[in-house]
């Protein structure tokens, strides 16, 4: 799978000649071939797509990369050269660059070294981005999958005596032995008072009796993240633990029937936080409803207090308020929803109901 034809679709559009991707994960997006940092470029024209790399990834690019003229960089034969032929034979005036990832000092190299104009670009990927295609969202949906496996076999880890870093690594040996290809960021396993650290670092803090544990995890299977969170309860719950945990559920619940296709961001975010407000927690849900998930773990759109434009169909949205009561305890629920303009299709599966272990 690849986006090279729909990215030189939007060209014309906004009035560029071609697009120069170097960002890690618009490379990836265009070509559907992952090369790590810096090591590799496209370049999308009209006529033709390039894809350019060094000789420690040029043979599995030609393996992977469809559709595209796949050239080699070398000493003195570097990135430059080879897009300045490119620009020179497609006759480029009006290059996009990525303005939100270029550095300065490459912005400055590349102005030098190319026979043409460059022209912020980053919003183009950013649209497209954001919208889903069905190949996409069956990798999505699988990518979902993979990590509700491993939960389900770590719920039966979790018990007084394990500590969040074992339980944390745990899951990410159990996200790879089902076929992840690696976890889409750090997995936060924080418990009792560590729960209100909303991006807590496992710790070797023991887990205890009567206490939530808090698990927000995923992976990334055929290039694409998955992510969730579910609080669970050991052995007991106190009256406040119950009633901090149903505050959560119903304002996701809230959250996500307020989610579709067309609905703004803060809409979006506003039914959960209401609901949040009038129990009384307001000002211990610091964090937005809900991020775009896809290639990376945060992208756009996102369902934030400040984004008043509608949500496209075909975005991909965590839905995961919470409440964090400082050195005390946190709940935070999370899933993954698929934005249609009748409402949403809900990708996790898992259940979410209060769990006492």
């Amino acid at each position: 799978m690849n986006h090279f034809a729909k990215i030189a679709a939007q060209l014309r559009s906004h009035d560029l000649d071609g697009v120069l991707l170097t960002n890690e994960a618009n490379r990836f997006y265009a070509s559907g071939f992952h090369s790590a940092g810096t090591d590799g470029m496209a370049l999308v024209t009209p006529e033709k797509f390039y894809y350019f790399t060094d000789s420690r990834y040029t043979e599995a690019a030609r393996r992977h990369i469809q559709g595209a003229d796949i050239r080699e960089v070398g000493a003195g034969r570097g990135y430059s050269a080879l897009l300045q032929e490119a620009v020179q034979r497609h006759h480029i005036r009006r290059l996009g660059f990525e303005d939100a990832y270029m550095t300065v000092r490459e912005h400055g190299f590349y102005a030098r070294a190319l026979p043409c104009e460059l022209v912020p670009a980053a919003d183009l990927l950013a649209e497209l981005r954001a919208v889903k295609d069905p190949e996409e969202l069956e990798i999505l949906i699988s990518a979902q999958r993979i990590a509700e496996k491993a939960l389900a076999d770590i719920l039966n880890e979790i018990r007084p005596g394990v500590t969040e870093k074992e339980t944390a690594a745990r899951l990410q040996y159990l996200m790879l032995h089902y076929g992840a290809e690696d976890k889409s960021f750090d997995p936060i396993v924080v418990s009792g008072p560590n729960g209100s650290l909303p991006h807590g670092v496992p710790s070797e803090k023991v887990i205890q009796a009567g206490e939530f544990v808090t698990m927000d995890f995923g992976c990334v299977y055929h290039g694409y993240c998955s992510d969730m969170t579910r609080t669970v309860a050991v052995g007991s719950v106190t009256d406040e633990m119950r009633q901090v945990y149903d505050t959560v559920l119903r304002a996701q619940l809230a959250g996500i029937a307020a989610a579709k296709a067309g609905a703004t961001g803060r809409a979006v975010d506003g039914a959960a936080r209401e609901v949040i407000e009038q129990a009384g927690y307001g000002p211990y849900f610091g964090h937005s409803f809900g991020h775009g998930v896809g290639v990376e773990i945060h992208e756009g759109p996102n369902a934030t207090p400040s984004n008043d434009k509608p949500l496209p169909t075909g975005a991909v949205i965590s839905a995961e308020p919470g409440i964090y009561l400082p050195g005390r305890l946190g709940v935070r629920i999370e899933d993954v929803l698929y934005l249609t303009e009748d409402g949403c299709q809900n990708l996790t599966l898992a259940p979410k109901d209060l769990l006492i272990l």
